[in-house]
C-alpha cells in the first residue's frame, strides 16, 4: 500500500475513529476531547470542533442513538455517557450506562447498532497499571436504554468492535491473543452466538510474540483493515487470515482506523509516538494519517 500522509495533528492520543454523517469523529483520549473533522469529497480540511468535554475521565470509543445523540465510553469509571443538548444549545454528557459492576479493568472501544444496543469491549486490566494483572474479559453488552450485560466472556483484551451492514455479525479485535473473533447477533434481543475466529494474525516479525489488533474496521469484500500498535503496522487481512497489504511505520504506532470519505476509500489511521500517558502528555504529537486504498469501507464503523 501507499505510504499514508498527515492529515490532522496536534493531538494528545487519538483512538475511535468513526466515519459518521459525512464527518471524522474520534477521541482525544488524553486530550479529554471528542472531536469532528469535516471532509471535501474524499479530502479531510483540516478542519476542526471539539464536540465534547470529558474532563472527568478518558473518553475512547463512540457510537449514536436512533435519536442521533452521541454516546461516549468513559474509560476509568466503567460507564457510558450520552451528550444532551438543550433548547438553548448548551450540551452536558449525563450517565447512560454503568458497566462497573461487570468489568475489572478499563473498558474501552465500542460499537453501536441502528437500534442502540451498544457492544463495548472490556480490556480485563487497567491500561495504565500492571499489564501482568490482565485477565480474561468481555464484550459487554448495553440495551438502548442502558442496561449492561455480558454479551461474550472468556475474551483476550477485547478491544476494537466491528458490525457488518447487515449488523448480523459482530467481529471484535482480540489484542492479546493475536485475533479477530465473529459472532452471530440476534436481531430480536442482541445476544451473540456461534463464536468462531474469524482471522489469526501473524506477528510483523519474529521478534514479536504477538500481534495486537486493537481499533478495526471493514471493507466491502469482508476484509477487516487492522491496527497493530505493537507491530507499528496497518494491515489488511482476509477472512481466514491472509494479509493483502501492509504498511510499517517507522517511530509511530497506528492505534485505530477507519473507512471515511464520499466513497468511504479514505482510510483515516490514528497514530501516536507512544502509548504511555506520562509521554504523550508532554506534547500533542498524535495525530490522524490518511491513505487512499481501493476497496470501500462497509458497516461500522
Amino acid at each position: 500500500m501507499d505510504k499514508p500522509s498527515i492529515g490532522l495533528d496536534g493531538f494528545y492520543f487519538t483512538e475511535g475513529p468513526r466515519w459518521h454523517k459525512d464527518a471524522l469523529w474520534f477521541s482525544d483520549m488524553h486530550g479529554h476531547r471528542v472531536m469532528r473533522a469535516t471532509f471535501d469529497g474524499n479530502d479531510l480540511t483540516g478542519e476542526v470542533e471539539v464536540i465534547a468535554t470529558m474532563d472527568f475521565d478518558d473518553p475512547s470509543g463512540l457510537g449514536w442513538l436512533p435519536d442521533g445523540r452521541l454516546v461516549v465510553v468513559a474509560m476509568n469509571s466503567k460507564k457510558l455517557y450520552r451528550l444532551e443538548i438543550d433548547d438553548t444549545g448548551n450540551s452536558n454528557l449525563v450517565e447512560h450506562a454503568d458497566m462497573s459492576h461487570l468489568v475489572h479493568g478499563d473498558i474501552n472501544d465500542m460499537i453501536v447498532t441502528k437500534d442502540g444496543t451498544a457492544y463495548v469491549g472490556h480490556m480485563g486490566y487497567e491500561i495504565h497499571g500492571d499489564v501482568s494483572e490482565r485477565k480474561s474479559a468481555e464484550t459487554i453488552h448495553v440495551t438502548p436504554d442502558g442496561h449492561a450485560s455480558i454479551g461474550a466472556d472468556m475474551l483476550e483484551a477485547p478491544n476494537g468492535h466491528i458490525l457488518t451492514p447487515d449488523e448480523s455479525t459482530l467481529i471484535v479485535a482480540e489484542s492479546a491473543a493475536s485475533r479477530l473473533t465473529a459472532f452471530d447477533v440476534n436481531p430480536e434481543d442482541g445476544t451473540l452466538s456461534n463464536r468462531r475466529t474469524y482471522a489469526q494474525i501473524t506477528p510483523a516479525t519474529e521478534e514479536l510474540f504477538i500481534a495486537t489488533p486493537d481499533g478495526i474496521c471493514l471493507d466491502e469484500e469482508g476484509a477487516v483493515w487492522v491496527a497493530d500498535p505493537r507491530g507499528k503496522r496497518i494491515l489488511r487481512v482476509l477472512e481466514g487470515g491472509e494479509i493483502t497489504d501492509s504498511y510499517i511505520f517507522e517511530d509511530e504506532m497506528p492505534l485505530a482506523c477507519v473507512l471515511a470519505g464520499q466513497d468511504r476509500r479514505t482510510l483515516c489511521i490514528c497514530v501516536a509516538v507512544d502509548w504511555r500517558k506520562e509521554i504523550v502528555l508532554q506534547k500533542p504529537t498524535a495525530r490522524i494519517d490518511t491513505v487512499r486504498v481501493n476497496v470501500p469501507g462497509a458497516g461500522k464503523p
